[in-house]
């Protein structure tokens, strides 16, 4: 690893010089253990600890197929989903690999009693597989999360819609948080040239995903002058968001939790903050029972601030607790999209609010390859910038997915696998200086 370290930090290395350097039989990886599924039964989510199951393991480098590359992995960032997999639910992760590994001879590979887990990197590409033309050896990359086979005609429309579409470092094996990582080639991306490994490590999986939940004709296909309620909006999901909101000239309508993650959203460019818990927001009186009177109330502060408008667009990612509200306070023939459920996967809401007015729910899972790589184009051109508060080294992974399991953090928290100090990678200084205050939003906090 040393050899690899070298080479990726000297500027003379050419892309020979990388595919002539010796793999090494195994590299480091953050995993979770499949006989330690059951360790946290009884237990209710929010008492599991990741930095119980979470381990930093030696294991062997997998073998590469067709169309796969091996990437040296200089960082990484922490997802929920691999908060999900640290605390084994909704469902253990080792029944994916399971399912996969039957698929064919080589994606047995997966099926390990052990899984690396990871949905994100910034690194460089060691070796490529057979069939593999658009990527060499020592390119710097970064790399989105959608693993696609694409042998079914379902998915040649939207990749999302492939019937073997999966999640890679959630629903594969050989995840991003490691020091090598196995990928298919179709999820590699340029790195932003101007940012480090972990500033450009930390956007891919909710950069992706905020984009094609707001921008994308598969999602809300935001338009200019829309209101944009976000959840979450100084999170790693929501945080995206806003910045998507202000640079296509929509309003967004910021919810946050707290003073402090109000003032980021202000930084950001957001006029119209709610900081929830300051209001008061109790959209359920008990486990069983929702308050429509909260729901109006609500309502009634969007359109103070908005000057009377209702919400167009709804950013849904929290779920159960919030859900009953964004339906009711969206426009009529507006539209709530949804990708993830962190608060409870059963929703509930007044279907009549939905019907009646002509309101649409759409689901949104991350991104298709077009969308992701986008979202990557914007981030390279400095219109959208990662929103990384602090980086851990790879050995306090398991504090980091604690962090974000507990929201004790701001926007991304990223990991360092391979590289030995923050502040590397950077390639255009001058683009850097000019956007240096943005990059460092979230860590001035």
């Amino acid at each position: 690893m040393k050899d690899i370290l070298a080479a990726i930090q000297s500027p003379e290395s050419t892309s020979a010089d990388f595919a002539n350097l010796p793999l090494p039989e195994s590299y480091r990886a953050i995993t979770v253990h499949k006989d330690e599924a059951e360790m946290f039964a009884g237990l209710n989510s929010r008492d599991k600890d990741p930095r119980k199951s979470i381990h930093l393991d030696d294991v062997p480098v997998p073998e590469l197929g067709p169309g796969e590359a091996l990437v040296a992995v200089m960082a990484s960032s922490v997802n929920y989903n691999s908060v999900w997999t640290s605390i084994f639910e909704p469902v253990s992760t080792f029944a994916f690999l399971e399912r996969y590994g039957k698929l064919s001879p080589l994606t047995k590979r997966h099926d390990l009693p052990y899984h690396i887990i990871g949905s994100d990197l910034a690194g460089v590409v060691l070796r490529t597989g057979p069939g593999v033309n658009a990527w060499r050896p020592g390119d710097e990359v970064v790399a989105h999360c959608l693993s696609v086979e694409l042998e079914s005609p379902d998915g040649h429309d939207d990749t999302m819609l492939d019937p073997e579409q999966r999640i890679w470092g959630f629903e594969t094996n050989f995840g991003g948080l490691a020091e090598i990582a196995l990928v298919k080639t179709n999820q590699l991306m340029p790195k932003p040239k101007h940012l480090t490994w972990e500033e450009a490590a930390a956007p891919g999986l909710v950069n992706s995903t905020a984009y094609r939940q707001l921008v994308s004709r598969n999602g809300a296909a935001m338009k200019q002058g829309d209101n944009v309620l976000i959840w979450g909006a100084s999170g790693g999901l929501g945080s995206y968001a806003t910045q998507f909101a202000l640079a296509g000239g929509a309003t967004p309508i910021c919810v946050v939790s707290s003073p402090e993650k109000a003032e980021i959203c202000r930084k950001m460019g957001a006029e119209h903050v709610i900081d929830r818990n300051a209001e008061g927001y109790k959209f359920w009186k008990d486990e069983h029972t929702q308050d429509p009177k909260e729901w109006k109330r609500f309502g009634k502060r969007i359109r103070e601030l908005t000057g009377g408008e209702d919400i167009d667009i709804v950013f849904e990612h929290p779920g159960r607790e919030t859900f009953g509200a964004s339906v009711y306070v969206t426009r009529k023939g507006g539209t709530i999209t949804t990708c993830a459920s962190t608060s409870g996967y059963m929703h509930e809401y007044d279907n009549r609010y939905l019907w009646m007015s002509l309101k649409r729910i759409i689901g949104s899972h991350f991104a298709n390859y077009r969308e992701a790589y986008e979202a990557n184009r914007l981030i390279a051109k400095g219109k959208i910038h990662p929103t990384l508060s602090k980086t851990y080294s790879l050995e306090e992974t398991g504090q980091a997915a604690y962090d974000v399991h507990r929201n004790l953090h701001q926007g991304k928290v990223g990991v360092l696998c391979l590289a030995p100090e923050e502040g590397l990678g950077v390639r255009d200084e001058e683009l850097r200086a000019r956007h240096i205050d943005a990059i460092n939003r979230f860590r001035n906090v």
